[in-house]
């Protein structure tokens, strides 16, 4: 069973940046995705970002395309995620998971979640 701890919300103004961590319990660089989604209030669970195993390659939700970097370190079995150029619209509970696809559903593993606030 693989555990997911996320570090690094918090409370930033509009444009500001922010770095959030992802630590698991165990290696996951060869399965098929880890990534990076996120809820707001009253909204579905959205894809943000995965990179897909060993990380050959990396994949953007529309919305944070250009503002958001996901990087994974395979030694410390970490995944992270750079967020530069925040909105407040990326607001949310910020969750990082390990599975398949774009899908939440897909997703077998998950983090508690840390929050990300963004203010105006």
């Amino acid at each position: 069973q693989v555990q997911l701890e996320e570090s690094g919300g918090g409370l930033v103004q509009a444009g500001g940046s922010l770095r959030l961590s992802c630590a698991a319990s165990e290696r996951t660089y060869n399965r098929d995705a880890r990534a990076w989604f996120r809820q707001a209030p009253g909204k579905e669970r959205e894809f943000v970002a995965a990179i897909v195993r060993y990380g050959s390659s990396t994949y953007y939700a529309d919305s944070v395309k250009g503002r958001f970097t996901i990087s994974a370190d395979n030694t410390k079995n970490m995944v992270y995620l750079q967020m530069n150029s925040l909105k407040p619209e990326d607001t949310a509970v910020y969750y990082c998971a390990v599975g398949t696809g774009t899908n939440a559903r897909s997703y077998d593993y998950w983090g508690q979640g840390t929050q990300v606030t963004v203010s105006s």
